[in-house]
Formats: structure tokens, C-alpha cells, sequence
């Protein structure tokens, strides 16, 4: 519990920024309790992650200065739409609902969506469908929330971090979780977590992963597309695949 408050209290401790405020420097939001894309590592308190890394990386080669803002997942769009922040890289996937309130960049990640459950449940849940009445813990506003919510008569308990939904669904307070299958694993791999069990098989609803900015700023998405074509060229984007995802 006393790491879970940290992370909170770090997440929450944001400043108010101008977008734009500085010429090439940009304001870019993002949710940092969702390893390994974006999460606080505990020895230096910096963020860290894929996300942070490929975005400081597409910055340098856009000519952009990054400023990371920390924020809670459910407030990232609106925030990019009030013009709070510049751009969002937090494992956020290109949903068509979505791009009625923003602009996308080209993706960058392909990820689907699985359970993870008790481990002496295993055989028990195989699939999305098999979680029909039961209890489903979830981020709020996340692909996983989505999905649940679309499960028969299922319970929906959502949490402002996925890992309050690990740790509620290891208290037995609900049956299974869902969220990206990159999140799962990287959760079981850097906790060493013995209680819960990552069910790969249910996996549904791959989609790209996007960076997104508001949908008045074509400039800055160009920006960041023109980047991020570079890196997948000069090798750089493979590295930092290699590094958080051990592939």
C-alpha cells in the first residue's frame, strides 16, 4: 500500500504548464502507473517507460523539447482538448470514439487486450465471454473498460490505476482484470507476483497505439509522424522495442 500511495501522490503532484509557452517545447500527458509504457521508477522518481523514451526520441529528431506532465488516465483528453496540454503518449489505443475528439499520429505499438486472473482460477476463465456476471476490475476510461462494459450482465469495477485493479483483484474483489497484454506481463515480470495469473489466450481487440494531440494542431502530429518515421528508420525505435518488451 505504501508504494501504491507513492505512485499516486507523484502522479497527482502535476504543474500547470502553457502550451506552447516556451517556442518547440510541448507539453505531452501521460498516465504513469501503466508499465512498461510510462511508470515512476522508484529509485530516481523520474518517469519512465517505452512511451517516455520513444517520445524524448521522436522530440530530438522533430526538434521538439518534451515536458513530461503526469496526470490520471480519465483526464488526458480532456485536457488535450481544453489546449492544457500539447500531445498524450500513455498507451492510449486509436479508437474510432476517440478520434471524434482528437487527432491520432500514426501508430506506434499494436496491442490487444487479456485477463489476468487469480491463479487458482486458472482453467476457470479462457475468455472474455466466460466473465459473463462475474466482477471485472478496470481502468477507467481505458480499451479494457470498453471491452468489460460489453461483457453480459458482468459487474465493471473500474480504478483510477491498473495497479489498484491488480491489488483489488488479488483481494478477491473481483474475478478478473483486463487491460493490455504488455501491461500483464511486464506487471507479473517486475512484482514477482505468485497470486495472479496472465491468461494470454483471451486476448482480443488488437489495435495500434497512437500519440495524440488536439485536433487543431495538424502541425504538431506532422511533427511527430515525420519523427517517429525516423526512428523506425535509423534503427532506434527496435532499441527501445528491445528494451521494454525483451523482443
Amino acid at each position: 500500500m505504501k508504494l501504491l500511495k507513492h505512485l499516486l501522490a507523484v502522479a497527482l503532484c502535476s504543474f500547470v504548464y502553457t502550451a506552447n509557452a516556451a517556442g518547440d517545447t510541448i507539453i505531452v500527458g501521460t498516465e504513469p502507473t501503466f508499465a512498461p509504457f510510462g511508470f515512476i521508477d522508484s529509485k530516481t522518481n523520474e518517469i519512465v517507460g517505452f512511451d517516455i523514451d520513444l517520445i524524448n526520441a521522436i522530440g530530438k529528431e522533430a526538434n521538439l523539447n518534451i515536458k513530461i506532465e503526469p496526470m490520471q488516465f480519465d483526464g488526458l483528453i480532456p485536457s488535450l482538448m481544453s489546449s492544457s496540454i500539447d500531445a498524450v503518449i500513455s498507451g492510449l489505443t486509436i479508437t474510432d470514439e476517440r478520434k471524434k475528439q482528437v487527432l491520432f499520429s500514426d501508430g506506434y505499438y499494436t496491442a490487444a487486450q487479456d485477463l489476468m486472473i487469480r491463479k487458482e482460477d486458472l482453467g476457470k476463465y479462457k475468455a472474455m465471454n466466460d466473465l459473463k456476471g462475474k466482477a471485472v476490475c478496470v481502468q477507467i476510461g481505458s480499451a479494457g473498460a470498453d471491452i468489460a462494459a460489453g461483457i453480459p450482465d458482468a459487474k465493471v469495477v473500474t480504478f483510477n490505476t491498473m495497479v489498484e485493479a491488480f491489488m483489488e483483484l488479488k483481494r478477491n474483489g473481483c474475478d478478473a482484470s483486463i487491460t493490455g497484454t504488455p501491461v500483464n506481463q511486464y506487471y507479473l515480470t517486475s512484482t514477482g507476483e505468485k497470486d495472479l495469473a496472465h491468461v494470454p489466450e483471451s486476448a482480443v481487440n488488437a489495435k495500434q497505439l497512437g500519440i495524440a494531440v488536439n485536433q487543431k494542431n495538424t502541425a504538431l502530429v506532422e511533427k511527430i509522424n515525420d519523427g517517429l518515421k525516423k526512428l523506425r528508420a535509423n534503427g532506434v525505435y527496435d532499441e527501445l522495442y528491445k528494451k521494454w518488451f525483451n523482443q
